[in-house]
């Protein structure tokens, strides 16, 4: 039995589904929105209606875009032999930081995960493999999932799937620790993790 109106219990069930959320946080979070001013919140709304309406996939590499291509795939000075392969738009965005990295990304839109009902149909590999086919100067394909179960699984997939390809199939070094996520890692493991990849 919530002690909170049902106006309030909802606003605290809608946080709570946030990741990272717990019933606390959540508290917290609808008690901020209804003590700020109607103005700021209608600003927070809309902004995500806005993001929700106008983001949408890359028609390359699957990043969030609000055009047709997002900004990595439209710049002509990113090298297009190499193709670095990512779980996330969040993973994509940490490796950007590193300032060391100069080609281009697909993002997966999560892992292989049988816990979870996720297969490979359920990630962007057909878009990946149709990308190879109509780009014949890739040369090599970076795969950077992150160094979990999951991530190291979907890594082997993606090798044995290219293999037949001729694509040179490389995994980022593990200066990353096991069961980290890459959008958490500092600028120097990223660095040293890119650098020091490996053939798969």
């Amino acid at each position: 039995m919530s002690d909170f109106s049902p106006l309030i219990s909802d606003l605290i069930q809608e946080f709570s589904k946030l990741p990272g959320i717990g019933r606390k946080s959540a508290s917290r979070l609808a008690f901020h929105i209804l003590d700020a001013p109607l103005e700021e919140v209608t600003r927070l709304a809309e902004a995500i209606l806005k993001a929700k309406k106008g983001i949408r996939l890359c028609r390359e590499c699957c990043n969030f875009t609000e055009d047709e291509l997002c900004s990595i795939c439209a710049n002509p000075r990113r090298d297009r032999s190499v193709i670095c392969v990512v779980e996330t738009p969040r993973d994509l965005s940490a490796m950007e930081r590193i300032h060391e990295y100069k080609g281009l990304y697909h993002v997966l839109h999560g892992v292989i995960s049988p816990m979870q009902d996720r297969g490979p149909e359920n990630l962007k590999l057909r878009e990946l493999l149709n990308r190879l086919q109509v780009h014949e100067e890739v040369q090599e394909l970076i795969i950077a999932t992150n160094p979990t179960v999951e991530g190291e699984a979907t890594a082997l997939y993606l090798a044995r799937l290219l293999k037949p390809s001729g694509i040179r199939c490389t995994r980022i070094a593990h200066g990353l620790p096991m069961g980290s996520d890459i959008e958490y890692a500092d600028e120097a493991t990223l660095a040293r993790a890119l650098s020091g990849r490996q053939e798969l």
